[in-house]
C-alpha cells in the first residue's frame, strides 16, 4: 500500500526512519527551523547535524539546537544500524544496487546517503558498503512553480514545441525539484498545449514512488517508469509509451549518451540533469562532449544556491552561448 500523499509535511515524513529520541527532538523544534531543514546528518560518535539554506547546527542533548559540539546529541553504532534497518526495511540485499551508488531512496523521494567501508568486486568496483558509519537524510520537498523562472526558455517560440533541456548544477541546488515541476507544467498544460510526459526514475527520487506509485504531483498526462536504469528505460518509454517530453536525472554514462541520442533523433524532447559546477565542466566529461557536439540539448540551465536552492544563474543555447543571467 502506498504511503501518505505529499500533503504531509516533508520533514515529518522523512524523519520516520530516525530513532525515537532523535525524532522527538526534531519534532519539538520551532517551525522556523523545520521549514528550512534540508538534511539530518548522523555519524557514529559525532553530533547529529541539522543543515539547511540558512541552518547549520547540532541537535542539542537537552532539546533545541546548539553550535557547541560538546552539548550536542551523539549517536552510537547501534543507533546508526537501527536507522539503516529502517531505511532498507531490514533487507540490505534488496537495496544492494542502491548502496553500491552510496544512497537509498525512501518513501516520499527522500534520499539517505551512506558512507562506510566499501566492499569491492573482482574488478575493483564497489559492490556494496559494509560497516556503515555515516548517514545523511536529505529531505525532498514539492515546490510547485519552481520552473516558472525558465518558462520562456522551455519551448520553441514559433511552434510552441517543447525543447530539450539539461539542468546543470552541483549537488543540493534543486535539480530534481525543477525536473518535477517541468513534468507537472507540461503535463497539465500550464505551458501551452498539454503534452504526454514520460519519466524514467531510476532511483525513485523524481516521483517519490512507493511500490511504483508516484507520491509527488507530476501532472495528469505523466507516466513513470520506476526503478529502471536510465538508458534502458528511455528506450522502453520511446517504444511503448510515445512521450513527447522524456525526463530523467543525473546522466553521465556512455549508455545514457546513446539512449539520449536515440531519443532526440526520434523527435522526443529530453529534459535531464547532471552534476557539474559549470557547462564547461560538464562538456569535458567522457561521453557528455558527444551530446554537446550533436546539439542534443536546445538549452542548458545552470543552477546554484546563491539565493537559495533553485537559483537560475544562467541559461545557454545549444552551442553554449549565454541567453540570460538571473
Amino acid at each position: 500500500m502506498a504511503s501518505a500523499p505529499m500533503s504531509i509535511r516533508p520533514w515529518s515524513q522523512a524523519i520516520r526512519v530516525l530513532p525515537a529520541d532523535v525524532r522527538q527532538r526534531i519534532e519539538a523544534l520551532p517551525s522556523s527551523i523545520l521549514e528550512q531543514l534540508e538534511e539530518v546528518r548522523l555519524r557514529i560518535g559525532r553530533p547529529v547535524q541539522l543543515y539547511g539554506d540558512r541552518l547549520d547546527a547540532y541537535l542539542a542533548q537537552e532539546g533545541g539546537v546548539t553550535e557547541d559540539a560538546t552539548r550536542a546529541l551523539k549517536l552510537d553504532e547501534r543507533a546508526i544500524h537501527s536507522v539503516l534497518q529502517a531505511v532498507t526495511q531490514a533487507s540490505l540485499y534488496a537495496v544492494e544496487e542502491e548502496l553500491r551508488r552510496g544512497f537509498v531512496t525512501i518513501a516520499g523521494g527522500h534520499r539517505v546517503g551512506v558512507a562506510g567501508r566499501a566492499v569491492l568486486d573482482g574488478h575493483g568496483h564497489v559492490r556494496t558498503l559494509r560497516r556503515v558509519t555515516s548517514l545523511n537524510l536529505r529531505i525532498a520537498r514539492p515546490c510547485e512553480g519552481a520552473a516558472e523562472a525558465i518558462r520562456r526558455f522551455v519551448a520553441d517560440p514559433a511552434s510552441g514545441r517543447p525543447l530539450s533541456l539539461l539542468i546543470v548544477s552541483p549537488p543540493g541546488c534543486g535539480k530534481t525539484t525543477l525536473l518535477r515541476d517541468i513534468a507537472r507544467q507540461w503535463s497539465s498544460g500550464s505551458w501551452g498545449r498539454p503534452v504526454k510526459v514520460g519519466i524514467v526514475d531510476e532511483r525513485s527520487e523524481i516521483s517519490g514512488a512507493v511500490d511504483g506509485i508516484p507520491q509527488f504531483d507530476l501532472g495528469p498526462r505523466t507516466d513513470v517508469l520506476d526503478g529502471c536504469p536510465k538508458a534502458e528505460g528511455m528506450l522502453m518509454m520511446i517504444r511503448s509509451l510515445s512521450p513527447q517530453v522524456l525526463i530523467t536525472d543525473e546522466i553521465g554514462r556512455a549508455e545514457d549518451c546513446e539512449a539520449l541520442l536515440e531519443a532526440t533523433h526520434a523527435g522526443v524532447a529530453v529534459v535531464a540533469s547532471a552534476h557539474a559546477s559549470s557547462l564547461d565542466e560538464w562538456c569535458t566529461r567522457p561521453h557528455m562532449r558527444t551530446l554537446f557536439e550533436h546539439r542534443s540539448f536546445d538549452r542548458y540551465v545552470l543552477l546554484s544556491r546563491r539565493h537559495g536552492p533553485g537559483t537560475v544563474e544562467r541559461v545557454y543555447d545549444a552551442v553554449g552561448r549565454p541567453l540570460a543571467t538571473v
